[in-house]
């Protein structure tokens, strides 16, 4: 089959070696495992990161967000059959999306939204399962609560950010305080629902109190949060809630102590990672947003479409990533 991999990991995004077009054999299913066809994928941060930062012996196929189709399943699979439509995020530890086939456990799988198009449903998986766990398991909002409270989102333009708006916005009665910096992420965050958006690129002091808004009751960080923290602690209600999901070098954590704040981490590979208990949940809250897409609550977050799935494309899809410009989601489709 085909693939695309990287063998590197000290060659910038520039050198036609740092992603290469491979052939590899098609993997088998485990006990659990789906075998999909892959018909779309998405980007993400996630890959620019581990093709960095991670040496590889053998090529290292990377790509987490896929839709496709189910073309074979494990002897203990129950939720799905081959011919059925999926899509998911799949697991940290295992071979990546960028390719022809790829398995997946059927526990973090979902089935296809039934109105979207693969390139519009590969653009979901892994955004909406950071944001639906940053705001429902790991801030404890309520569907349907909220009311009354702020949630400000620090790069709401990004793929997290444009389903975590959407998601607020739609399910409970938070204010949404979005950031964006140019025209016209500012303009792509006020479309998905935020009732104010401020410009990150200025004093956040300032920016809120522009809005009148004194202090927020919780902050989603999912960008920079080392250039942004100290502001963001000063700006943050006592008793409030701090989430984040990059990777800041350090974090001093001491500065919440006096507003008795809590701190939240989130990593959406986390439940795969270590085979929680819990790992279905991801199955679950995949259905669960494509059931809100197909009755139109919520929309895909497909910012830009780079083409086929190939090494060169997957290169500039990784350098508008590494560039911080991105909007949205960037897709690719189909060998």
């Amino acid at each position: 089959m085909k693939a695309i991999a990287y063998t590197r990991n000290d060659l910038p995004i520039t050198d036609p070696a740092s992603l290469v077009d491979i052939e590899l054999p098609v993997p088998t299913p485990g006990p659990r495992d789906l075998l999909v066809a892959i018909r779309a994928i998405s980007v993400n941060p996630v890959d620019t990161k581990v093709r960095a930062k991670f040496p590889t012996e053998a090529p290292r196929v990377l790509g987490w967000d896929a839709a496709g189709t189910v073309t074979a399943v494990g002897a203990e699979v129950t939720l799905f059959r081959p011919g059925d439509e999926v899509y998911y995020a799949g697991a940290l530890g295992r071979p990546g999306s960028n390719a022809e086939y790829s398995l997946v456990d059927e526990r973090i799988a979902g089935r296809k939204p039934a109105t979207l198009t693969d390139a519009h449903a590969a653009a979901l998986p892994l955004t909406s399962l950071t944001a639906w766990e940053l705001l429902f398991d790991r801030l404890h909002i309520t569907e349907g609560g909220g009311a009354g409270q702020h949630l400000l989102v620090v790069g709401a333009a990004g793929g997290v950010g444009s389903i975590l708006v959407q998601l607020a916005r739609k399910l409970t009665g938070l204010t949404i305080i979005g950031t964006a910096s140019r025209a016209e992420t500012r303009q792509w965050v006020q479309d998905l629902g935020a009732h104010h958006v401020i410009d990150h690129s200025q004093p956040l002091a300032g920016e809120l109190a522009r809005i009148g808004v004194k202090q927020v009751e919780h902050i989603a960080s999912l960008t920079h949060t080392d250039a942004h923290y100290a502001a963001l602690v000063e700006a943050l209600a006592p008793q409030g809630q701090f989430a984040l999901i990059d990777d800041p070098a350090t974090l001093d954590a001491m500065p919440l102590k006096r507003k008795s704040a809590s701190l939240h981490w989130e990593f959406m590979f986390a439940r795969s990672l270590f085979e929680t208990p819990d790992m279905i949940r991801q199955h679950e809250i995949l259905d669960r947003v494509a059931g809100l897409i197909d009755d139109g609550t919520l929309k895909t977050t497909l910012g830009e479409h780079y083409g086929t799935i190939n090494a060169a494309n997957l290169r500039r899809a990784h350098a508008l990533l590494e560039s911080g410009r991105a909007r949205g989601k960037i897709v690719l489709e189909g060998f």
